[in-house]
């Protein structure tokens, strides 16, 4: 089973999907949601990880999540 990562892109102001050691992304989209939705359209069996990008009680920006 394969992964895909959902991060944010600031200066871009949208999200990257993008897989493990890739250097170009798969898709991108505006809001986190839709990158969610998209990385499960481009494929239904990978893990989806997204970035988190605020600090909590469980975790810190640099922390993958599932969605």
């Amino acid at each position: 089973m394969g992964k895909l990562f959902v991060e944010r892109r600031p200066e871009e102001g949208d999200y990257a999907i993008r897989r493990p050691g890739a250097e170009r992304i798969s898709g991108h989209e505006s809001t986190q949601a839709e990158a969610i939705e998209r990385a499960r359209e481009i494929d239904p069996n990978a893990a989806v990880l997204v970035e988190r990008v605020r600090y909590t009680d469980r975790g810190h920006p640099d922390k993958w999540r599932r969605p």
